[in-house]
């Protein structure tokens, strides 16, 4: 089949119907904190490749940072910024095999931006999906001390994020992202053909951060087919990351109003990993109606969703996406999420779920009382897993992932 034409003086482009070579960018997180990121990535590059496009990846994983020298750690940090080692292997790569497209997930810690000029250098377009707020934040939530927070968008230097230590609590953690932001902007917003937004929520947010709007594509996450959930389901589950952001404070205060005016025996399941680990434990480990499974592995996840009268995701920072949702929707399982971030335009309230204001306690409550109802599960959850058929399964993300390339090399070609 031929591939392309010369027409554009750009050198050769895919015909639209032609296979893509694709190369994908991705720092994978540590595998003790598992990310809803890894498991996106993971899933495209394996839809694409059975789709017979050709899919070669440049990773790195933050669990080498483990196995490095204390010297070795230190320069991690000074590069997270620009690495002019990633640049020079990246680079190798390239002259190796041209790629029609790159596809950039994250880069932090151990790739950074320095990836991209070399990108440049050999005039390839340049595809990058934001799967968080960073480049308008350094923690990439807008989320700080109990409360959104957009002190450091339309910064150019983000202070306030360093005065908070708002990654990881630390002020010194802080300081290579926030330095990194501004350094890391010049390469992002000029070097980049196309970037996928997980939602409309998270787009218009970028906007008003300052990104350029014209190159800015909404592209929904996807999920595979995981099977479907048969019988009335045997619990309420959480599943996601401990953290404050989660809503883990509110959801237990709701489960306590729910369980003392109600005579359904569902009980609540949580797993996840993440720093209210140690509180939620031992809050599960006081109560009966409570189970607290951690960490688990993929396959006991999906069994977990499977057989859940609903899911929760009572978050409390403007989530750009939610993985979690989506996968319980393909599984015909309804969620109560939080009706902030993207949630609102991936759950339909009141009829393949139900939203609550963020941080409503008395509102997720009467959620909970209303999901006990076998009945509304069941066709909360019927509508949910025909959403996700016709608009999060893997044949509608291939079509906007292919969309999404095949602009991203358009306009590279015309010099956009």
């Amino acid at each position: 089949m031929k591939r392309a034409n010369q027409s554009d003086g750009n050198g050769p482009q895919p015909l639209p119907d032609a296979p893509l070579r694709v190369l994908v960018v991705h720092n994978r997180y540590r595998s003790g904190d598992p990310s809803g990121e890894d498991a996106v990535v993971d899933r495209e590059t394996a839809l694409l490749r059975e789709a017979g496009h050709q899919v070669d990846t440049f990773e790195r994983a933050s669990d080498e940072i483990a196995q490095m020298s204390r010297p070795a750690q230190a320069l991690v940090v000074a590069r997270m910024a620009w690495s002019a080692p990633s640049r020079r292997a990246f680079a190798e790569r390239l002259a190796d095999r041209r790629p029609d497209v790159i596809h950039v997930h994250n880069t932090v810690p151990l790739i950074s931006p320095s990836v991209l000029a070399a990108a440049a250098e050999r005039a390839v377009p340049v595809v990058a999906t934001l799967h968080h707020y960073r480049q308008i934040c350094p923690s990439g939530q807008l989320y700080r001390d109990g409360r959104v927070c957009h002190e450091c968008v339309g910064r150019r230097l983000p202070l306030p994020a360093i005065r908070h230590g708002c990654y990881r609590g630390s002020r010194l953690a802080t300081v290579p992202l926030a330095v990194a932001q501004p350094i890391g902007r010049g390469a992002w917003w000029r070097k980049v053909t196309r970037f996928f937004c997980i939602s409309a929520a998270q787009r218009d947010t970028m906007i008003a951060g300052g990104m350029p709007a014209d190159r800015l594509l909404v592209k929904h996450n996807f999920v595979p087919d995981l099977g479907t959930r048969s019988g009335p389901g045997a619990h309420v589950l959480y599943l996601g990351r401990l953290a404050e952001n989660k809503g883990l404070p509110v959801l237990q205060k709701a489960w306590a109003q729910f369980r003392a005016t109600t005579h359904s025996t569902l009980p609540l399941v949580l797993a996840g990993n993440g720093p209210l680990r140690e509180s939620v434990e031992q809050w599960a480990n006081g109560r009966s109606d409570v189970r607290f499974e951690g960490l688990l592995d993929p396959q006991r996840c999906a069994e977990l969703t499977r057989t859940a009268a609903a899911v929760v995701a009572p978050s409390v920072w403007p989530e750009p996406f939610g993985l979690v949702a989506i996968e319980a929707m393909a599984m015909g399982v309804p969620v109560l999420a939080s009706a902030g971030g993207a949630f609102p335009e991936l759950v339909r309230d009141g009829q393949t779920g139900l939203l609550h204001p963020p941080g409503d306690v008395r509102r997720l409550a009467e959620h909970l009382h209303r999901v006990a109802d076998p009945t509304l599960s069941a066709r909360l959850g019927q509508a949910a897993r025909a959403r996700w058929a016709e608009d999060f399964s893997p044949r509608s993300g291939l079509d906007r992932l292919l969309d999404g390339y095949r602009t991203a090399i358009a306009a590279h070609a015309a010099g956009a």
